[in-house]
């Protein structure tokens, strides 16, 4: 299966005929309805077979010799020691092959996420790509507002905002971190949220046991025990701390999601140079070892449980220090991996519009734009950071939401591939018009003008008079109207008060369970 200032609505006005025809402009998806992408498109291979056959050699030999630490999470060694690893304290050890092995004898290469509303459930795996918002930030960035620590409406806000997108298919996870929350428990805000104000897939809480545990539960009420036993409603990233170490919150999470037979994305976290070595090659071996030992770890706890191959690889100044992204390197080494998730039958996770800029400028944009396209042409199924992601990771930013939405639709559209059906051949409307003529009265035209090409909501391209008669705006100004206009017209999906009443029992009944912690 491939299964708002006034210049700016005088604008709205004047080119897209008022609030309706901008809305309109913004919620035209490529593919209008489609809950994923399917690509048309093939992927893109940066290694050959003498190539991929050595890093997956060499990342067995690390396996077998180095090794990977799993530390502070004692079931996990017995549960690796049970099958067929060799344990010496908290690091194990894996003869060559054995992971491989295990992985592929269970591993699903395609399997549904199922959402509460069933026309925007997602498959993940095959030629299918799923795009999901920014994840994890501590603060916000506006226009109006600036950079400041997010808070728990500023978390509404974005879930609302990414709700009404038709670019992007999945609710996400912590689009940005409600800092004035207590640390310990709102997790069970975040995910009260995306139930409430989205109906599409959401992902579930991922530091430790207990707070994925408190996901699980919330799915089951929503979703009914039944249901949840045997389909997967959630997704988990588990990030390893390269180099070669998984601490407990991260593997604990794991259990439970692997368990409950809950979608698990074993992401290795490397920045080159730092967290790996500074080579692409050096790189692509600790992640796919890393890996490797994680979707094993998946599949040892519960035999077929889904899981995808991550891989959030990127690199880092060797003047400064700083992350860096949208590099050549960072985009070989997601290209590569998506080589070999495919070569392990397994769906790849990865990341795209990430940018270290501070604003919704053209180093944003820049960046993102190689970040998203190498995604693509690795043949990721699920790409998490499709939106907003500013600063290396400390900020989600409106605007940038906006603008990098926009950029999702374009590369929707261009991996739809070439139209080649009677109507898109125009074979006929060329005969028509004849030589020396035009095409913009012809019938052909008129029938095709509305769906012929991309309607970008984002650029103007209008005259130098026109944009200026417009108010000037440049695309940051221009996103900015447009947010404000998507929240404002946002569309309740609704809940279920009986579902809705449950939830606010179960949370209510959690926070008094302990006492609040502002830290994790």
């Amino acid at each position: 299966m491939s299964e708002t200032g006034s210049s700016s609505q005088t604008q709205g006005r004047r080119r897209g005929g008022g609030r309706g025809g901008k809305k309109a402009a913004l919620a035209k998806p490529a593919d209008p309805g489609a809950p994923y992408i399917q690509r048309k498109l093939g992927t893109f291979n940066v290694l050959d077979e003498e190539g991929l056959s050595l890093i997956e050699a060499n990342a067995d030999q690390l396996l077998h010799e180095t090794g990977m630490d799993f530390v502070d999470d004692p079931e996990i060694l017995e549960i690796f020691k049970a099958g067929g690893a060799e344990i010496e304290g908290t690091r194990v050890r894996f003869a060559p092959g054995l992971c491989r092995q295990i992985i592929q004898s269970s591993a699903p290469r395609e399997f549904k996420q199922h959402a509460r509303n069933p026309d925007k459930s997602i498959v993940l795996g095959g030629s299918n790509t799923v795009l999901c918002p920014s994840w994890g930030p501590p603060f916000v960035h506006d226009l109006d507002k600036g950079r400041r620590y997010a808070g728990i409406e500023d978390f509404k806000t974005l879930v609302k905002l990414h709700q009404m997108i038709p670019h992007l298919h999945h609710s996400g996870g912590v689009v940005c971190e409600p800092v004035d929350l207590p640390a310990n428990k709102r997790h069970l805000d975040m995910l009260y949220t995306h139930i409430r104000y989205s109906d599409r897939p959401f992902m579930g809480a991922f530091i430790g046991e207990r707070r994925a545990q408190d996901a699980v539960d919330m799915a089951a009420i929503v979703f009914g025990d039944a249901f949840m036993q045997n389909n997967p409603v959630l997704y988990c990233v588990s990030n390893t701390n390269a180099p070669l170490v998984m601490d407990a919150n991260m593997s604990g999470s794991l259990k439970v999601y692997a368990h409950n037979r809950q979608p698990v994305a074993t992401t290795p976290w490397t920045l080159a140079g730092a967290m790996s070595p500074c080579t692409v090659a050096g790189t692509l071996t600790q992640v796919l070892a890393e890996a490797l030992a994680s979707l094993c770890l998946v599949q040892l706890i519960n035999p077929g449980a889904p899981c995808l191959m991550g891989s959030f690889a990127s690199t880092m100044s060797m003047q400064s220090g700083a992350p860096t992204f949208g590099t050549p390197e960072a985009g070989k080494m997601v290209l590569a991996s998506g080589q070999l998730a495919r070569r392990l039958g397994v769906p790849l996770h990865t990341v795209g519009t990430l940018s270290a800029s501070k604003l919704p400028d053209a180093q944003s944009e820049q960046e993102a734009t190689w970040g998203l396209l190498m995604a693509m042409f690795a043949g990721a199924n699920l790409i998490n950071h499709a939106t907003g992601w500013l600063e290396g990771g400390l900020v989600t930013s409106l605007e940038k939401t906006i603008i990098d939405a926009d950029l999702c639709g374009k590369v929707a559209s261009f991996f739809e591939g070439i139209d080649l059906s009677r109507n898109a051949l125009a074979l006929g409307a060329i005969q028509d018009v004849g030589p020396g003529q035009h095409f913009l009265g012809s019938e052909h035209t008129q029938e095709n003008f509305k769906s012929a090409f991309y309607m970008s909501s984002a650029s103007d391209s209008n005259s130098f008079e026109q944009w200026s008669a417009d108010g000037g705006l440049d695309a940051a100004q221009r996103a900015n109207a447009q947010w404000k206009l998507l929240v404002e017209e946002y569309e309740d999906p609704g809940l279920d008060p009986a579902i809705d009443e449950a939830l606010v029992a179960f949370i209510e009944k959690r926070k008094a369970s302990e006492p609040d912690q502002n830290y994790y």
